[in-house]
């Protein structure tokens, strides 16, 4: 049987392949190399669209909500993650934000731009350690087969209502063009 857990986990490891594209994009925008526009554009609809609208989704509509309920208290990890979710969007956000500026060579707007980068890019790797290491485990001890079944039946539901049909495949096909784009193997 699969476990929510393991859905979750996989999907970090999209998650982590726009990090590593943001991140080189950041650090070459930053020493004056020509990075496209699309590239940051794209790099947001990803993380707003999947790692937000989907990922997260699924965490804060059922998981977090079920631990809950099984004796994990809000105010211990599952705040934690919460609260780094909602910094992430104020990270995207300033990112969106700066874009126009970046595409007129601005440099303020490019310095706005790689510094939430970098700092959501930070942010998010520590975000999915604690989740990998720590928060899954507990959820895998805490939860019953009947919540695992229920849940992975619900991130379905999520994945359908929220990003629809052939939405992982168009982003999947993103990271693999974004990566040859930024030079990553």
């Amino acid at each position: 049987m699969e476990r929510a857990s393991e859905v979750l986990t996989a999907e970090h490891r999209g998650i982590e392949r726009m990090l590593r594209i943001l991140e080189t994009a950041a650090a070459k925008a930053e020493r004056g190399e020509k990075v496209s526009v699309e590239v940051f554009s794209d790099a947001i609809d990803f993380i707003r669209g999947f790692a937000d609208g989907c990922h997260h989704a699924k965490e804060e509509k059922t998981l977090f909500p079920l631990l809950e309920q099984r004796g994990i208290p809000r105010q211990g990890p599952i705040g934690v993650m919460l609260s780094e979710h909602e910094a992430g969007r104020r990270y995207v956000a300033q990112i969106a934000a700066s874009l126009e500026g970046y595409a007129r060579g601005d440099a303020a707007a490019t310095r706005t731009l790689t510094e939430n980068a970098r700092e959501y890019v930070a942010l998010l790797r520590q975000h999915i350690t604690k989740e990998d290491n720590v928060l899954f485990p507990m959820s895998d001890r805490v939860l019953t087969e009947d919540d695992q079944k229920g849940l992975v039946e619900r991130f379905e539901e999520i994945e359908r209502e929220e990003i629809g049909e052939g939405v992982h495949e168009r982003y999947h096909g993103m990271l693999d063009r974004l990566e040859r784009e930024m030079g990553i193997v």
